[in-house]
């Protein structure tokens, strides 16, 4: 579980990022879920774009949060942004 200053951390990296993955109407499936999985292994904080899914915006972060083992950073309008650090190689140094 993050703390405030460490969730803040994260929101001031993930700003400046591009989304990597977008949501589509066919919503959250097993292609979503492993490209969500593969962005954060390779960066650790990943940026996601819900289209036009008819999912809830939170619902839909944490739905992915639970299948990526990742926590929800924020909730900004359509854009998500997880965060899940590695165990081995840390790139984000959290304060």
């Amino acid at each position: 579980m993050l703390s405030g200053k460490q969730r803040r951390h994260i929101r001031n990296l993930g700003h400046a990022l591009k989304p990597v993955v977008q949501i589509g109407r066919a919503g959250i499936d097993d292609g979503v879920v492993a490209a969500v999985d593969r962005a954060l292994a390779d960066h650790g904080l990943v940026k996601i774009k819900l289209g036009d899914t008819g999912l809830d915006r939170h619902d839909a972060a944490v739905a992915i949060a639970q299948r990526t083992a990742s926590e929800v950073a924020q909730v900004l309008g359509n854009t998500l942004l997880l965060y899940r650090a590695d165990p081995e190689d840390p790139t984000i140094i959290l304060p």
